[in-house]
């Protein structure tokens, strides 16, 4: 008898040892575990999806990329792609590499690429160039958010009529009390480079992405952007500026956030977005922040 109750302890502590361990798993809005197959039946119904990434977490890249793959399968050319890691100044270079115009070489060149373009971004790229849809380089170049970092948004009135076209239309309509914004000044307090124009570099941002999004959604299309989750966390930043352009524009929000225990989602993520993918505290990383 002894020597079953130990054979059977065994093989409870294999069980345990080997039992599967799920890359990420997704819940909805108010912290229900869900699926990938009730985000995609959603995502189908929406003008546009915000699809918050950790920048160097690979799921969501490669849920980014299987998203994209399966609403192409019902949306065809209808569905266009957009991307915070393309800044709008770069359009001209992005849509000749799409068409095959221009070698990689030239794209690369000419586009300023992240530094985890080839493993995180590429792959998105191809499937455009590969299927004929649109992409958009939606970001504000990286010099005017940095103007507006140092001197507010009065420094944009300084550019030139041509440099004003890359962003999303002036004046920039700003609300310092939304909590997206109030947390980068609480953040940052106590640094010596704190700044209150943070938030409106981040704005600006925002504005740009939503401005570029709201240009390429004409009647039938579907946009699915791909930003940092911090862009559209709580339904703010870009969302804030698409429902400020068209109330009625659904868009479907979903952010990406690791925890040590991906089984239930942690209170503090609960109306975070409409789909919440949480991805294990120790996965692997495409490239170090710290580099």
């Amino acid at each position: 008898m002894k020597f079953k109750i130990t054979i059977l302890a065994l093989f409870i502590l294999l069980a345990g040892m080997t039992k599967d361990k799920p890359a990420y798993q997704i819940f909805n809005v108010k912290g229900k575990k869900s699926t990938y197959k009730s985000l995609i039946k959603d995502a189908n119904a929406c003008d546009v999806i915000l699809f918050g990434e950790l920048h160097n977490n690979p799921v969501s890249h490669w849920l980014e990329l299987q998203l994209a793959k399966d609403l192409y399968k019902t949306e065809k050319q209808n569905l266009v792609l957009g991307a915070e890691m393309f800044e709008s100044d770069n359009q001209l270079t992005l849509n000749k590499y799409l068409k095959g115009e221009i070698k990689e070489a030239d794209f690369k060149k000419d586009a300023r690429f992240w530094p985890n373009y080839e493993t995180d971004y590429k792959p998105l790229v191809e499937l455009a160039r590969n299927t004929n849809m649109g992409f958009i380089a939606s970001n504000t170049p990286r010099k005017y958010a940095s103007m507006v970092y140092k001197g507010g948004f009065d420094t944009l009135n300084l550019l030139s009529a041509d440099e004003k076209l890359l962003l999303a239309t002036l004046p920039i309509e700003y609300d310092p009390e939304l909590s997206c914004y109030k947390k980068m000044i609480q953040m940052q307090m106590g640094s010596s480079h704190a700044s209150p124009n943070l938030p409106k570099a981040q704005a600006i941002k925002d504005a740009t992405m939503a401005y570029f999004i709201m240009k390429n959604l004409s009647a039938g299309k579907k946009v699915l952007h791909f930003n940092g989750s911090y862009h559209s966390d709580y339904f703010e930043g870009i969302m804030w500026y698409l429902k400020k352009a068209n109330p009625y524009l659904t868009v479907l929000t979903i952010a990406t956030v690791e925890q040590s225990d991906i089984s239930k989602l942690s209170d503090e993520y609960i109306l975070l977005a409409d789909y919440i993918i949480v991805v294990p505290d120790d996965m692997t990383k495409t490239y170090s922040d710290k580099e």
